[in-house]
């Protein structure tokens, strides 16, 4: 009698793991293919207002000739009170800079991503401040994700390369130059290897594919020494996960500093699909997809107090790799090219 109660018992447990397995396998392909047309993304219309005059200017795309040397794009969540320091920074570099070379230009796009606080209030004050043409806003409305805030502000940037860089201010602005050399270097290379183009062409960065990662990996080794046992735990996890979902190449894919020619972010952002933390490793993927060269480049970074990110975060960014894996392994997600 006794026998039997256990082997019922232990059917009954193989049946709801079985059950449960299959519904969660499930659950991944519905959502993957749920997503199959995420790149299209968020409804908020391409349109900058100038406060100034209040009338609304025509939002450029990416696909459009470049109009501006440089674009750097700052997603903004609630960031009232870190975005005014990281903007004084980035502003005063970019005018100096201007000051000294004239043929230089830039531009910032600050995207509100449905900030609940005076984010918006903020941004729009820089606006006035430096005018439409150097600072603007785009308004997602509600609160898509730090991958669609950034994906909105690639599409419609102006600049030969483009770059993406934290509200936090925890990279030196000035260290984009460190990415920038690097991708002039090797943007040069590609350049004078392509034989066909070399006699009757100018070389122009923008039309060259290629991407420079900002990374924090040589700081890796103090930052181990100093953080919890349990955090090193998770990090080490997630980089296991991201090497199985993404490959090798790229050893800090978190970095929220990385540097796009206006070639390679047509190719990249018009495919991306994950909207929130985890689009850094489906931006690896599509490279090596591309065959987009990705540069890895040390920068200096500290913490910032106010960080979005949690150990709740983990979980998240742990489903949107399993469906990235899933998307694209299937075919769900087809990349155009």
């Amino acid at each position: 009698m006794e026998v039997e109660t256990v082997r019922t018992m232990v059917e009954i447990l193989v049946a709801l793991v079985v059950i449960l397995t299959l519904g969660f396998v499930s659950a991944i392909f519905f959502e993957a293919y749920r997503r199959r047309h995420n790149h299209a993304h968020v409804e908020a219309p391409a349109i900058f207002e100038d406060p100034s005059s209040l009338k609304q200017v025509p939002c450029p795309s990416v696909f459009d000739p470049a109009e501006k040397y440089i674009s750097l794009i700052v997603p903004a969540f609630n960031e009232e009170h870190r975005l005014p320091g990281a903007l004084d920074e980035t502003l005063n570099y970019l005018q100096q800079r201007e000051a000294k070379d004239k043929s230089f230009s830039y531009e910032v796009l600050i995207i509100d991503d449905g900030s609940a606080d005076g984010t918006k209030r903020v941004a729009f004050e820089y606006v006035r401040k430096y005018n439409v043409d150097n600072v603007r806003v785009i308004l997602l409305g509600r609160n898509h994700g730090k991958g669609e805030a950034i994906r909105k502000g690639m599409l419609h940037s102006r600049g030969e390369l483009l770059l993406m860089l934290d509200a936090d201010g925890a990279t030196k602005v000035n260290d984009l130059e460190k990415l920038e050399s690097q991708i002039l270097s090797v943007g040069r290379k590609e350049f004078n290897s392509r034989d066909s183009l070399a006699s009757n062409s100018t070389f122009r960065v923008a039309d060259i594919p290629l991407t420079a990662f900002g990374s924090r990996a040589h700081l890796e080794e103090k930052a181990l020494a100093t953080r919890k046992w349990y955090r090193n735990f998770l990090m080490k996890g997630f980089h296991l996960v991201v090497l199985l979902s993404a490959g090798p190449g790229i050893r800090d894919t978190q970095c929220g500093f990385k540097m796009f020619t206006r070639a390679a972010a047509r190719k990249l952002f018009s495919n991306i699909r994950l909207r929130r933390w985890c689009f850094d490793v489906e931006l690896v993927f599509l490279c090596k997809h591309f065959g987009i060269p990705m540069l890895e480049i040390s920068v200096n970074w500290a913490e910032i107090p106010g960080s979005k990110v949690n150990p709740l975060s983990i979980p998240n960014m742990l489903w949107e790799l399993v469906l990235m894996s899933v998307g694209y392994r299937t075919g769900m997600w087809r990349i155009r090219t």
